[in-house]
């Protein structure tokens, strides 16, 4: 066997990885086909229907309930408010005349006992004027004035006109001075009590009215103006300081030895 009739393996072999080669290439360039699926189509959906609208409130709190009231209770809610004023417990507005006459009454007596008669609050202002008034201090005033005038044998207008202007304006300027001089106490609580502690010239008016002996005026006038300084003295220097206590207390005395020395007088 001669050279030329042999054929070489390594040729065949390479045409052969020649051939692998060019077929993946094509594989890879083909493009891939989806294999078959076997899971069923479905149908497709139906829209879903439009959902209700939910109004949103701007409020972040709820809305109040509505409680339907029936014609019978509307009616004892109208009799209820037209029996107590408003639908609550009565008040003074509604009260009876009496009532507040009454209610004012014990008033002015509970602050004259406060203020004038011994008591073991009398040291303490706080408790013994909380609950001050006017009324007391006016008609104590008021009847002070007429007093005096009865007394009186000519101008009895004059007379009660003095009085009451002396006394008025004597209150006022009084507690200004308190005020003044720095006294921790309410503008009309002070003229309360300078006319709650008139009572005792009250009642020594009163005396020096119907005795005419002149010691017995000079007695009754030096008693009631003694118990009057003793009813405010200790209000008035609970007010100031301890070093303006003879400033705050030489006017009220001033303004009472006035008044005495007036019953005395015109008695």
């Amino acid at each position: 066997m001669s050279e030329s009739d042999t054929i070489p393996l390594h040729q065949r072999s390479s045409q052969s990885d020649i051939d692998e080669i060019e077929n993946l290439i094509n594989v890879s360039v083909q493009p891939a086909t989806p294999p078959p699926s076997s899971a069923p189509v479905l149908p497709a959906r139906p829209p879903s229907p439009p959902r209700a609208s939910i109004p949103v409130s701007s409020s972040p709190f709820p809305p109040p309930k509505v409680t339907p009231v029936s014609t019978g209770a509307s009616s004892n809610a109208r009799s209820n408010i037209a029996a107590t004023g408003f639908g609550s417990a009565s008040t003074t507005l509604t009260e009876p005349v009496w009532e507040t006459v009454k209610r004012d009454l014990m008033r002015i007596v509970s602050n004259l006992k406060l203020v004038v008669f011994p008591n073991p609050y009398r040291e303490d202002p706080g408790k013994a004027l909380r609950d001050w008034d006017l009324w007391g201090p006016f008609f104590f005033i008021i009847f002070l004035g007429l007093a005096l005038s009865w007394s009186a044998t000519i101008d009895k207008s004059k007379v009660f006109a003095v009085a009451f202007a002396v006394l008025a304006a004597g209150a006022v300027v009084l507690t200004l001075n308190v005020l003044l001089l720095g006294g921790h106490i309410i503008f009309f609580q002070s003229l309360s009590l300078l006319g709650y502690c008139l009572f005792p010239l009250d009642v020594g008016a009163v005396v020096c009215m119907l005795k005419s002996n002149v010691i017995i005026k000079i007695i009754v006038v030096l008693i009631t103006l003694a118990w009057s300084s003793w009813a405010a003295y200790p209000f008035m220097s609970a007010a100031v300081g301890p070093s303006r206590k003879g400033l705050a207390l030489y006017p009220v005395f001033l303004l009472y030895i006035s008044v005495g020395f007036l019953i005395f007088a015109i008695n």
